[in-house]
């Protein structure tokens, strides 16, 4: 900044403020406070300028801080360890909402300062971050000076923080940490998570090496949110269902939006003017801004990787859905219970067959590697199942490819363990029941694409014309799934009631092959018979209150992490993405109306309930 802009812009000698400066600093040094706390008093008091200071000769006023500020940069050598209360000071000026020259003057006083001090780099840092949390024009603005927008305000404040980490090296590692540390809590509104996600992303920008941090991170925050969200929704009762569902409608999503200069949401505004609002109010409040949290959030994230994959092939497009695989791998994967954030995985890698080659390979990957934890083994082979039922760019080629696999893996387990199979078990052959199930859901979606051969009267359009019809099957995966139902594993009895229902609706239907007699005579097995140890003998069962009637715990949760997509705003970008189930009509042979009356007393497992997501039914988790 050019030295002679100053005193053109102020009645206040340059020249003479550098010697008061200097002296203040000076005396400070010699613990003689006076002129250093008139100093600390002058930024101070100018963050709370109001217009008693223009009827005040002697009073600075805001136009002339900027001369104190190129002095103390002159002094910048005396500014130690010592000074940090001006330096505190300094930083909690409102700087961003002055003119152009104030803005250039203080990023050049931050750079002096940490050029000379770099233990303040920290501490300067943390500062910009900070503002990161900033949704009101009200936090930045100056009385005496023109109104700053939003986005002029974000220019300047990633303009001066680009300056820093490209003057500083250290910079970088210390912002890493900063944003991690001061990432919004999850308690904390949906506009500041929107705001401070807005910011990491501009950050990204311009910090290529960051890059890749500031995407795990947001990552990792949104699968905790998700978590907390539903294990709230999952705990809902109708009437705080209710409620949610009302204030989502209400509440203007695209308030939420960066640019917007609201002081808060609808839904963070609910209740607040009544200190008596009860505990059903706070959970409404406290559920409806999680959604919106993951709403905004995800939204503004399939809004900023579309262009990267408008040419899939691109080497761009191939980086970007490497990150997206390993955040997928090391942070949604290991989170058993997350809903949606996966969906931005599921989204871009159907955008080519070899993203889908890419994601799917990773998943048997996972799936199959024997170091791997059995709980991510699992996971991977629910999602791999999900994948293949839900993604409507799943080409019926990738479906037998993948069912072909689970059908080779099944029966190789099977020879390999039956001989010590005494009979079904959940604890000891976990893997074994989760393919089985992997392989059972993926069938009740995309059973036509399983059929390699139909006679002529089949209408491929009418699903109905279907049953009751001699078809070719893909080879091996008739016989290979008599062998299994069949066999000592009896993976019918283990993997969730509602699926094996589907599957033998289906099958049956289809001529495929009859399971009923094989349900029933399931009804006289008793699966803790099978359990180990204390458990086997049903001692450790009944000190802890264990119902004999209910086995649940020993059967397969109905776990898919391609359930339906919940969030009202962003599914948009699912629209031609997702398979949502579709129950063929006459498939009991009664309506549908019917049907859900006899299957009432299905819980968790039914399989046939409204679709959120997309108003059709679906398969249930």
């Amino acid at each position: 900044m050019d030295l002679n802009t100053v005193q053109a812009v102020s009645s206040r000698s340059l020249e003479q403020t550098k010697k008061e400066v200097r002296k203040a600093l000076i005396d400070h040094g010699r613990g003689e406070e006076e002129g250093y706390d008139t100093l600390k008093d002058i930024f101070a008091n100018d963050r709370h300028a109001n217009s008693d200071s223009a009827e005040d000769d002697d009073a600075i006023k805001p136009e002339e801080l900027v001369v104190y500020l190129v002095a103390l940069t002159t002094c910048v050598p005396l500014i130690d360890k010592s000074c940090s209360g001006l330096v505190h000071i300094i930083t909690q000026v409102k700087w961003l909402g002055r003119d152009d020259a104030f803005v250039k003057a203080y990023v050049q006083f931050l750079a002096a300062l940490v050029s000379a001090h770099g233990s303040y780099l920290g501490h300067v840092i943390s500062m910009f971050v900070d503002k990161f949390r900033e949704t009101s024009s009200s936090s930045w603005t100056v009385p005496g000076f023109n109104t700053v927008d939003r986005r002029t305000m974000k220019e300047r404040l990633h303009s001066g923080l680009g300056y820093l980490l490209d003057l500083f090296p250290a910079a970088r590692s210390i912002t890493r940490n900063v944003i991690s540390r001061d990432f919004p809590y999850s308690d904390e509104s949906a506009k500041i998570h929107v705001t401070y996600i807005q910011h990491l992303l501009k950050l990204r920008e311009y910090a290529k090496d960051l890059g890749p941090d500031i995407m795990e991170l947001i990552t990792d925050r949104l699968v905790k949110i998700d978590v907390k969200m539903q294990l709230d929704l999952d705990d809902l009762d109708d009437e705080i269902s209710a409620a949610v569902a009302f204030q989502l409608k209400t509440a203007e999503i695209g308030g939420l939006d960066d640019d917007a200069d609201s002081e808060e949401s609808d839904v963070e505004s609910l209740a607040s003017d009544d200190t008596d609002y009860d505990e059903q109010a706070a959970q409404v409040k406290s559920i409806t801004q999680n959604v919106q949290k993951m709403d905004s959030a995800l939204d503004i994230l399939f809004e900023l990787y579309t262009p990267v994959f408008a040419d899939p092939s691109s080497p761009e497009a191939m980086s970007c859905f490497e990150d997206l695989l390993a955040e997928f791998t090391n942070i949604i994967l290991p989170t058993i219970r997350s809903k949606q954030v996966q969906f931005l995985i599921f989204h871009f890698s159907q955008r080519s067959q070899a993203l889908t080659d890419m994601f799917v390979g990773t998943l048997f990957n996972i799936a199959f590697q024997t170091n791997t934890p059995m709980v991510l083994r699992q996971a991977a082979v629910a999602y791999l199942a999900s994948y293949a039922a839900r993604g409507a760019h799943v080409t019926p080629e990738n479906v037998r490819s993948i069912v072909d696999v689970l059908v080779q893996h099944i029966e190789l387990y099977r020879v390999r363990h039956e001989a010590s199979c005494r009979g079904p078990s959940l604890p000891r052959f976990t893997l074994y029941y989760a393919l089985t199930q992997a392989l059972l859901y993926v069938f009740c979606f995309r059973w036509k694409d399983l059929v390699v051969a139909t006679p002529d009267i089949v209408d491929p359009d009418d699903e109905v014309s279907y049953f009751g019809k001699d078809l070719e099957w893909l080879k091996g995966l008739k016989e290979t799934l008599r062998e299994q139902i069949w066999s000592k594993f009896n993976p019918l009895k283990v993997c969730n009631p509602a699926i094996v229902a589907e599957f033998a609706k289906l099958a049956g239907h289809l001529r495929f092959m009859y399971v009923h007699d094989k349900l029933q005579s399931n009804r006289r097995v008793h699966l803790s018979q099978f359990v180990a140890g204390a458990y086997g003998t049903g001692d450790a069962l009944r000190d802890t209150g264990y119902d004999p009637h209910d086995e649940s715990w020993l059967q397969l949760d109905p776990y898919f992490p391609f359930d339906p997509y919940q969030l009202p705003h962003s599914k948009r970008w699912l629209d031609d993405d997702y398979n949502p189930w579709k129950p063929i009509p006459g498939l009991n042979g009664q309506d549908e109306d019917e049907d859900s009356d006899d299957e009432a007393d299905v819980d968790d497992g039914e399989l046939e309930e409204e679709d959120t997501a997309t108003d059709d039914e679906k398969l249930d988790d």
